[in-house]
């Protein structure tokens, strides 16, 4: 049950981080928004992930988990349902950065659990989990083009009753007991970020963190700006980065099996850095997808195995400590997202060239990994 009570509550997650990039066009033409404003929505969410996750890991190892997931779930139900009331950019932008609070509350909580749970085989189950955010992925920019005909209004409403239905298991589920007081975990938050591996691993997310929510938010508007259709782009984002996303982490647990967690990191990032930049290159749908596919198979592993040897690295304050990773991570996608809008400013042609961010940091996140390896042997 704790398992299930994961997979769930990562699933709410994967749908809410693609929720912006496929309410975006429709948002953006309904209430004329420029790139520049898209940009500082997906900054508003950022910065509501970051507070999240930083703030939430002392409380989940002092007050224990199901204390993060039940609130992190609430706020997501109360961010979607005024979301269908917005009336412009700011109240938008507000609501996204509730909805961000409450995501980076549920995957710090979710991510903790199974890391506290699965201690003899936390890699392996960290991705296995963490496919279920592909198939959230998946899910909305699928239903969203080919069920709703891009009404995003009942698209966030079947985000609610299904994220009803995920607090529902996390409030009825037995859940293990928190590892100490509040004293207990501001006693060991000061040795924990005095470690310059916490540093390296939070730097290796904010890159990747940065490739991956780039495609979720930008790729559609990058597709559709190629004059490729709408309902296309969206299907090419869930069938294609999606889809390659969650095949990725089942296909990695075997690997896991045999290769340490950081040859994983380290083939992924060189694998993104190649897929990403041709995925660019292209403006033919067939293509796009088979690159955006192959995009989602290379970042597969490197969110979940990087928190895997995060949790491993440090026992004592697993929570506070992936939380503090995360944020870096969600660190990402405040810096990246505005200076993607800005680049493209006023014209979606641009952002070809503005999303070569994303292969130039999976080349950084290279020479991360090489530099994590040296600081755990």
């Amino acid at each position: 049950m704790l398992i299930f009570a994961a997979i769930l509550a990562i699933f709410v997650y994967g749908m809410i981080a693609a929720m912006l990039g496929t309410i975006l066009p429709d948002l953006s033409e309904r209430f004329h928004l420029t790139p520049k404003q898209n940009g500082a929505i997906a900054f508003a969410q950022a910065v509501g992930l970051m507070i999240a996750s930083v703030g939430v890991g002392p409380l989940l190892d002092s007050e224990g988990d199901k204390v993060g997931l039940v609130l992190g779930l609430g706020l997501i139900i109360l961010a979607l349902t005024l979301l269908t009331r917005s009336r412009g950019f700011g109240s938008i932008a507000a609501l996204l950065f509730l909805l961000g609070v409450g995501g980076g509350i549920v995957v710090t909580g979710a991510n903790a659990l199974v890391s506290g749970v699965a201690t003899e085989h936390r890699a392996i189950a960290l991705n296995l989990v963490n496919l279920f955010f592909g198939l959230g992925g998946l899910a909305t920019p699928f239903i969203s083009a080919n069920l709703f005909k891009r009404n995003w209004v009942r698209l966030c409403s079947t985000v609610v009753i299904l994220t009803l239905a995920a607090l529902a298991v996390q409030e009825f589920t037995p859940m293990p007991t928190p590892l100490g007081g509040a004293g207990f975990a501001l006693a060991q938050v000061g040795p924990i970020l005095g470690r310059p591996l916490l540093f390296l691993l939070g730097l290796l997310l904010f890159l990747y963190v940065s490739c991956e929510v780039g495609v979720w938010n930008w790729l559609p508007r990058h597709l559709i700006a190629q004059g490729i259709p709408e309902s296309r782009a969206l299907n090419i984002l869930s069938l294609g980065f999606a889809l390659g996303l969650l095949l990725g982490r089942v296909a990695v647990t075997p690997i896991l099996i045999k290769v340490p967690p950081i040859d994983v990191t380290m083939a992924a990032s060189i694998a993104m850095a190649v897929t990403t930049f041709l995925m660019l290159r292209t403006d033919k749908p067939g293509a796009a997808a088979a690159l955006v596919f192959l995009a989602g198979v290379s970042m597969a592993p490197v969110f979940p195995t990087a928190l895997a040897i995060t949790g491993k690295a440090f026992p004592q304050m697993p929570a506070t400590a992936i939380g503090f990773v995360i944020t870096c991570g969600w660190a990402g996608l405040a810096v990246s997202s505005p200076i993607i809008g800005a680049i493209a400013g006023g014209d979606p042609r641009r952002l070809k060239k503005a999303l070569l961010i994303i292969p130039a940091s999976s080349v950084l996140m290279v020479g991360l990994n090489l530099a994590i390896g040296s600081a755990i042997q």
